[in-house]
């Protein structure tokens, strides 16, 4: 098991950056597969990337967002820049041990064992 503990999240105006941090404690990191979640108010929890050997990342922060990962430190990162309002949310980490996971670089919450308590991200315009 891990715990997962997210920070940086803030009030920031369109087109700045924000980098938010997940630092995990508990079973072997190097084993799972991390990722970002945002909910915004009323919507679903949507994928926003990834991280197993390589990055993923979901279309709509694709150039924007950059995901990265430290396994020494056992902490994912996630730069944001040129942030919109529409990126407002509640941002959380995942963890999903790749030994037992049922599919590789999921972009679903399902697939998702672990959750931190998210960081809230509010972008005004």
């Amino acid at each position: 098991q891990v715990q997962l503990v997210e920070s940086g999240g803030g009030l920031v105006q369109a087109g700045a950056s924000l980098r938010l941090s997940c630092t995990a404690s508990g079973d072997t990191f190097s084993r799972y597969i991390m990722a970002w979640f945002r909910q915004a108010p009323g919507k679903e929890r949507e994928f926003v990337a990834g991280f197993r050997w390589t990055p993923f990342y979901a279309d709509s922060v694709k150039g924007r967002f950059s995901a990265s990962r430290n396994n020494a430190q056992k902490t994912v990162w996630l730069q944001m820049n040129r942030l919109k309002p529409e990126d407002t949310a509640r941002y959380y980490c995942a963890a999903d041990n790749m030994d037992s996971a049922t599919i590789l670089d999921s972009r679903s919450d399902r697939d998702y064992d672990y959750w931190g308590q998210g960081t809230q991200v509010t972008v005004s315009s």
